[in-house]
């Protein structure tokens, strides 16, 4: 299983924040996770719900004072862990989300 670190063209930040989210095939429920980290491509979340790669998500999520509301997809899952890359993200957004990158290179080094 990749964990898609070949295809990572982003620094990823320890992040802590919280993530609402919703499944494509259940519009209706909410669920809430904790981050792990975070780069402009996307995220990985601490999460008791069981993901399939590949799913589409729904995400809301404040970091750093900034609020996005951004579509994701499953990369990867590794027991509670999983990696979600964000998708079909305006370039207007991009640049917010490497803005908020940017932030946190201040105050942490990268992940690695």
């Amino acid at each position: 299983m990749s964990d898609g670190s070949e295809r990572r063209s982003d620094a990823r930040y320890v992040a802590h924040f919280d993530v609402r989210f919703t499944r494509a095939s259940d519009a209706a429920r909410a669920f809430g996770a904790f981050s792990i980290n975070f780069s402009p491509g996307g995220l990985c979340v601490r999460s008791p719900n069981a993901y399939t790669v590949g799913e589409t998500l729904t995400l809301s999520l404040t970091i750093e004072g900034e609020t996005f509301e951004l579509q994701g997809m499953v990369a990867w899952v590794r027991g509670e862990a999983v990696g979600i890359r964000f998708v079909n993200v305006k370039p207007a957004i991009r640049v917010r989300l490497e803005g908020v990158a940017q932030l946190l290179s201040t105050k942490l080094p990268p992940v690695t």
